[in-house]
């Protein structure tokens, strides 16, 4: 059984996905939060492909330390970083049901820093 939370956010997500899609030269930034760790990936939704992510435990040698919104920076950060290198500049935000505060604004501000525009 979910709890009433979880289908919230559900209900939330899917009305921001029927507004917003992806595409090979505006890719959707997903976003999934989890309590420990956070996820982002550039989503093309008309080839079905993912073109880049990026998370906490995807750090490639690097550890990221701090709290959980610096994570989250630096998880931005180095998705855009990686976008960069595939040429995506431009950006559709999904912010996947959660409120636009905390890890999910730092994560926003860290690929607006790391030079992808939405």
């Amino acid at each position: 059984m979910l709890s009433e939370k979880v289908i919230r956010r559900q209900k939330i997500r899917y009305r921001i996905r029927k507004k917003i899609t992806g595409t090979a030269e505006r890719p959707r930034l997903a976003i999934f939060r989890s309590n420990k760790e956070i996820y982002a990936q550039l989503i093309d939704d008309v080839a079905g492909h993912t073109l880049c992510s990026a998370s906490t435990t995807d750090t490639q040698g690097k550890t990221i330390t701090g709290t959980k919104c610096d994570k989250a920076k630096a998880v931005g950060t180095m998705l855009a970083q990686r976008a960069a290198e595939k040429g995506i500049v431009s950006v559709s935000f999904d912010r996947g049901g959660y409120l636009y505060h905390g890890r999910i604004l730092k994560l926003a501000e860290g690929a607006r820093e790391g030079g992808l525009q939405f």
